[in-house]
């Protein structure tokens, strides 16, 4: 039956009566491919998590005003507490992958999710603005950085061999499936019931889905008797004990070569421009020119569908295209697009806004699949928990113009400042990708160069220095 256990064969170890060395038991064999491969039911099952834990991003734009309103509490408080949820949300995204290396994705995945239902239901109690940045920021922020994009880079690269960037594709844009699902429903409730039934909507949701994860998830296809989505049988490897060691040690060799720092310096300005500042403040900047809230939060679900088509498609162009060049080319149109946008905010919906919407929606989380690629190219096994400490300076990025975002309201009375210093952000961005060296490339020194030409004049074959 699709999806059951490996079934096995063992021959009984007693000797024989000649008095040989007795025969080792038959090694387990594995099962013959279905149909449909088991990795794609995996890659269905994780795509609906992370729809479901999805619900969280979707809301602190929605608070920002109601919280002022009700609390009078300023917009750079609120936002101090969403940075400490998005800082956390990729500070343990590292530990998180190595701690499902220890204890398996199911049973990370199940306690992260319960912590996000908790963190986000007790919200509706709170009083005082420490208890929003510990609430909302530290347990939700560790319970979704459990959660972040760690989580599909580690299923990818158990259960997938072929079609990487395509399924990296597809369950980056779970998130902006969920935000497609939930942001309309979440600016309705905030609308008309208030904030505290959106909060506990958030958390209902991430609690639905544990069931989901604990019955239907595997860990690695061999548990289930099969070779990965495209490559050969290997048994499952044990567990790797002292995952906290294990995080720091691969980011302190990671640290020493080129490549992470530039895909980690490229990764905190794309979170700086889309999860700090879109996410966050495109509602409230837009109801500053006059635009209802659910009109905002429209727009927004709009890019998280064609996020969705983008995103997918990103995933298709890296399994084909060189990915430091498809980054160069996300972050420059990226760039541009939000250096428009402060001359498009009007009081109602409009042409050029919803192409705006449509184009950066297609780039919104485009990055995310050859950031991946290049992170498996330069890291190999280690590839999922070097991509986690580059999804901590996504979430530090996101954290810093969060906050950012909120003082620069509060001072300058306008969102201007941000939106342009982002734009610019991103062109730099785009300058540090094509930076980035192909996998067991080596800098070659003018000697180096000269000795290549004399080899080349001579016709004899040889290596630069």
């Amino acid at each position: 039956m699709l999806g059951g256990m490996a079934q096995t064969t063992e021959t009984p170890s007693a000797g024989p009566p000649d008095g040989r060395a007795p025969r080792l038991p038959r090694q387990p064999r594995p099962r013959r491919t279905p149909r449909v491969h088991r990795a794609w039911f995996v890659a269905a099952v994780t795509f609906v998590t992370i729809i479901g834990a999805a619900a969280f991003a979707s809301l602190p734009g929605l608070l920002i005003e109601p919280l002022h309103r009700e609390f009078d509490w300023s917009r750079g408080t609120i936002g101090f507490a969403v940075s400490v949820n998005l800082a956390l949300y990729g500070l343990t995204a590292p530990f998180a992958a190595a701690l499902m290396d220890r204890f398996g994705i199911r049973r990370i995945v199940a306690a992260a999710l319960s912590v996000i239902a908790l963190g986000s239901v007790l919200t509706v109690w709170m009083t005082a603005a420490w208890q929003l940045v510990l609430l909302w920021g530290v347990l939700v922020g560790l319970g979704s950085g459990s959660m972040a994009l760690a989580f599909a880079a580690t299923v990818t690269n158990r259960w997938f061999t072929a079609r990487r960037g395509l399924v990296t594709g597809i369950l980056t844009a779970a998130g902006a499936s969920g935000q497609l699902v939930f942001l309309p429903l979440l600016s309705w409730l905030v609308e008309h019931h208030g904030w505290r039934p959106a909060a506990v909507t958030v958390g209902l949701a991430a609690l639905a889905v544990v069931p989901f994860v604990w019955l239907l998830l595997r860990d690695h296809p061999a548990d289930v008797g099969l070779a990965p989505y495209g490559g050969e049988y290997a048994d499952k490897p044990a567990p790797v004990t002292g995952a906290a060691r294990r995080a720091l040690s691969v980011l302190s060799r990671a640290a020493r070569t080129g490549p992470f720092w530039l895909l980690a310096g490229t990764f905190a300005i794309c979170g700086a421009s889309t999860n700090g500042l879109v996410k966050t403040h495109f509602v409230p900047a837009a109801h500053d020119h006059g635009m209802p809230v659910t009109a905002a939060a429209g727009l927004l679900a709009v890019i998280g569908v064609f996020d969705v088509v983008g995103t997918i498609a990103s995933g298709w162009f890296t399994d084909r295209f060189e990915a430091r060049r498809l980054l160069a080319i996300y972050y420059a149109l990226r760039g541009v697009s939000l250096l428009f946008l402060p001359m498009l905010l009007a009081p109602a919906v409009h042409p050029p806004m919803l192409f705006f919407i449509v184009f950066y929606g297609l780039d919104w989380v485009a990055t995310v699949p050859p950031t991946i690629a290049l992170c498996r190219e330069h890291y190999g096994e280690d590839s999922a928990i070097v991509f986690g400490w580059v999804l901590a300076s996504h979430q530090v990025g996101a954290a810093v113009v969060a906050f950012a975002g909120g003082v620069a309201r509060d001072v300058f009375g306008s969102y201007d400042v941000v939106w342009y210093a982002s734009g610019a952000l991103c062109a730099a961005a785009a300058l540090m990708a094509l930076v980035i060296r192909r996998p067991g490339a080596r800098p070659v020194s003018p000697a180096g160069r000269d000795e290549q030409r004399r080899v080349i004049a001579r016709g004899q074959p040889g290596r630069p220095a």
